[in-house]
């Protein structure tokens, strides 16, 4: 069996305890490695490893530290199609969800390779009397990211590769359930020419997390999880003296009016409630059609699309078009909340339980009727292929029905209206938002921003924002001329 070490300064670190966790094929139920699980030992080793390449990459000249990101892209893109292939492997995508997992994550290694223009500061000469000012963007020295299982490369990849293109070292953290497309990316790395001590990968639990939080060589933190853990990491962090950016849950609305473009709609709806088993942030949990009409229409539109949908093991049939949930834990929870459903008034317009495959950590798409909007299929996140339909009479009752949740990730209308989209955009309370867009996730040249319970920080990751939290400001005012008189206290 594969054991997945860490990788500290260049090389393969077993941890001090030798405790393992097992890795899963989701599609098979199957053990396919082990990996550790590490603790403050590692750590500090890898810390210790960081400091010391800092000393020489943040100093290096930005020309070349981009050279070293171009090499990588490349690298990457010759890698992709074994890296989208790892990635089903280990989290359970279907192919193309994979291959769009890591190329969402090159698009960032894409937008680093430009730090030369991004990092640059500002100058404004004769600011005031014979004084000109100076701006410059420094790096903070080692930072940390702590990634989910939802993506294994893209997540990852929206933290290391800007600050490592803005001259910090780093450490990862991957979650335990997807570590091999971890190691992957830093074997890439690597060869590309990023010195040792640059990048380092530390497996593990809440052991690593609460090492990394509190460890004072340590200037930021970055997290993507559940709103729990992100509100944990930030507290913790932040008492700790650290810059923290925690993107935590999210509960997605799907909005669809009369006069949506049904094909277009229900395909996007489809991918977004539907798409990665609905293990993601940015997943459409929550349609509401509004007016009875339009809620009907999509209630038996959904359910036939869910009648016809190809649910089969990811890593044998390139042509699946939805994967199992990660593990068999979230099988089980997943699955309790659909029996529950009726409890809580809801009714199960479609359940896909018999069409699985019944080997793996497969849970049949579901679509639940009538929820309302005080339950907890409304209120909180369920993470798998669940689509929970409200039905609001009218725009803006579903805009305040919307606003009452906790989470502030994403939410989208469908219309055919400019007035209904204008009130909708300017209305929603949350930071990412699409017109007849399923889902609404920003590229790698914006900033991914969460509000309310679904971020916990000031600057968000990727985009500018991005390379803003991996830097800090340095302003310089200078004067060379020998006639200063002290003028109104200055």
């Amino acid at each position: 069996m594969t054991t997945i070490p860490n990788l500290i300064a260049g090389l393969s670190v077993a941890p001090a305890a030798a405790v393992y966790a097992d890795v899963f094929n989701p599609s098979r139920g199957e053990v396919i490695a082990r990996v550790p699980l590490s603790g403050a030992t590692e750590v500090e080793a890898a810390v210790q490893a960081a400091r010391k390449a800092f000393a020489t990459w943040g100093t290096m000249p930005v020309t070349k530290r981009a050279s070293v990101l171009f090499r990588y892209k490349q690298l990457l893109d010759q890698n992709f199609d074994a890296l989208a292939r790892l990635v089903t492997r280990e989290n359970g995508k279907t192919l193309d969800e994979a291959r769009g997992d890591v190329r969402r994550g090159i698009e960032v290694v894409d937008f680093a390779c430009g730090i030369a223009h991004l990092q640059k500061g500002e100058s404004l000469p004769q600011v005031a009397e014979q004084i000109d000012a100076v701006t410059m963007r420094e790096p903070l020295g080692v930072c940390a990211g702590i990634a989910p299982f939802n993506f294994p490369a893209m997540v990852p990849m929206w933290m290391f590769p800007i600050a490592i293109a803005c001259g910090n070292a780093f450490i990862l953290k991957p979650s335990e359930k997807v570590p091999l497309t971890a190691n992957r990316l830093a074997e890439l790395f690597a060869e590309a020419g990023l010195p040792e001590g640059v990048f380092n990968v530390v497996h593990g639990g809440r052991e690593v997390v609460d090492a990394l939080c509190i460890h004072p060589g340590i200037a930021a933190i970055s997290f993507v999880g559940s709103s729990r853990i992100a509100k944990h990491v930030y507290s913790l962090g932040c008492a700790h003296g650290k810059r923290v950016q925690a993107a935590g849950g999210a509960k997605n609305v799907l909005l669809v009016m009369p006069d949506a473009e049904p094909e277009a709609t229900l395909r996007a709806i489809l991918g977004s409630a539907f798409g990665c088993a609905g293990q993601r942030c940015m997943a459409g949990s929550v349609l509401m059609g509004v007016g009875a009409k339009t809620a009907d229409e999509w209630r038996e539109r959904v359910g036939g699309a869910l009648a016809r949908m190809k649910i089969d093991d990811t890593s044998a049939n390139d042509s699946a078009e939805m994967g199992p949930v990660i593990d068999g834990a979230a099988q089980s929870r997943i699955a309790q909340t659909i029996g529950s459903a009726a409890a809580v008034g809801a009714e199960i317009a479609y359940n896909g339980a018999a069409r699985v495959p019944t080997k793996g950590f497969f849970v049949g798409p579901t679509l639940l009727d009538h929820v309302t909007p005080t339950s907890g299929l409304f209120q909180d996140e369920i993470f798998g292929p669940v689509l929970s339909m409200v039905r609001p009479k009218s725009l803006d009752e579903a805009i305040a029905t919307m606003n009452s949740l906790g989470y502030g990730n994403g939410a989208t209308l469908f219309s055919a209206s400019g007035a209904a989209a204008r009130q909708f955009t300017r209305e929603i309370q949350c930071g990412m938002l699409g017109i007849n867009i399923g889902v609404p996730a920003p590229m790698a040249l914006f900033s991914f921003s969460g509000w309310n319970d679904s971020f916990f920080g000031d600057l968000h990751v990727q985009g500018i924002e991005g390379v803003m939290f991996y830097t800090r400001q340095k302003v310089v005012l200078s004067r060379w001329d020998k006639d200063y008189v002290r003028s109104q206290g200055w």
